[in-house]
């Protein structure tokens, strides 16, 4: 009897250590370098907070001093949920257990932003040709390597498609946040760097007499809002309380509590969340695998029959990659997310709510291999 006591007490001790650190579960959230990390966690911290107070978890903020500090903290499970742009979340997809669930919006509402190379306001140059003579007397900062706007973009769009190499085009080439191209170009560190329209908002919030020091001379293509993911092998009750936070959170509630919450967004120059998945990615993926082909094709140093034969698991790739892309445009889920849209317009509360429920249920039980 007294071995059957210690036995159901220890299984107590057991249960109650299980609730309490069931109670106290925490996640840890990976925000990429776009700026300072000082003004990263005031922008960021107080939406974290009000993630934690809605799920229950504690929510901490995980800030690395690059991109990659985020893929790989996720690829080792000391990361569980980030925030990236397409293509570190290509990266912690293909090798972090990533998967996309949600979409940032634009302040503005809009879906997209756009990539753009800045001079300084008092600079001569009016245009990009203006800075690709190559004569290697200027200097440039370029984004971070897994920065979408800040590194894959302008390489594919502007070096890639003209077969320049910046390092031997330019006097310095140096890798940056958004920020700090930003504020090198506007204090004349730097000739030109590249940048992206939300940063700017940012710069212009933050800073805006160093808004004024800054002059954009390209724009690149609409690129897709930036995706939020989680692991795979997050516990789907856990996935279930992230979606339906980020997904709720400036949609759903008292006036009050709605506009709150957009204050917050705000912040981070966003509006409300939408629902996503990996398909998101696809446009990303299509555009890595132009400029690797863009690469072989204006290499002097390949025969070509050497191009050919590099060139065609490329564009069979790509191939691929389009058919895919087409396949997702008539998926039930976008017709899903076109309601969703719809219903937010439309104020609609308990028809998103029922929405948001029914995605979160399918994103929850998303298989894990």
């Amino acid at each position: 009897m007294r071995k059957l006591a210690m036995l159901g007490t220890a299984l107590a001790i057991v249960a109650s250590l299980t609730a309490t650190a069931a109670s106290a579960q925490e996640l840890n959230f990976g925000i990429i370098s776009t700026e300072a990390s000082v003004n990263q966690k005031k922008n960021w911290e107080p939406y974290l907070d009000a993630m934690s107070k809605a799920t229950g978890l504690k929510i901490n903020g995980f800030y690395a001093s690059d991109y990659a500090g985020v893929i790989e903290a996720m690829r080792f499970n000391k990361v569980q949920v980030a925030w990236y742009g397409n293509k570190s979340a290509m990266e912690a997809v293909d090798r972090s257990s990533a998967e996309v669930f949600a979409q940032t919006v634009s302040k503005d509402g809009s879906k997209g932003y756009y990539a753009h190379i800045l001079v300084n306001a008092d600079s001569p140059f009016q245009k990009l040709d203006d800075i690709l003579k190559c004569d290697k007397t200027l200097d440039f900062g370029i984004g971070d390597p897994n920065s979408t706007s800040g590194f894959l973009v302008p390489t594919s769009y502007i070096f890639a498609a003209k077969s320049i190499d910046p390092k031997q085009c330019f006097k310095t080439v140096r890798n940056g946040s958004h920020q700090a191209n930003a504020m090198a170009v506007a204090n004349k560190q730097i000739n030109a760097g590249t940048n992206n329209s939300e940063d700017l908002q940012r710069l212009e919030k933050n800073s805006p007499e160093d808004f004024k020091k800054v002059r954009i001379i390209w724009t690149s293509p609409i690129i897709p809002l930036d995706p939020i993911t989680w692991r795979k092998d997050l516990d789907p009750a856990v996935k279930t309380k992230l979606y339906t936070f980020l997904l709720s959170y400036g949609r759903v509630g008292t006036p009050d509590e709605i506009k709150s919450a957009k204050e917050v967004l705000a912040n981070l120059v966003w509006s409300p969340m939408n629902p996503s998945n990996d398909n998101q990615l696809l446009p990303i993926r299509i555009l890595e695998a132009n400029r690797s082909l863009m690469k072989i094709k204006s290499d002097d140093k390949l025969t070509a029959e050497q191009k050919a034969e590099q060139s065609k698991p490329l564009m069979a790739e790509i191939e691929k990659l389009q058919a895919a892309t087409a396949k997702a445009e008539t998926a039930p889920f976008k017709a899903q997310l076109a309601a969703f849209v719809e219903a937010d317009k439309a104020g609609d509360q308990a028809k998103l709510k029922k929405m948001i429920a029914e995605f979160a249920a399918a994103a929850a039980n998303t298989p894990t291999n």
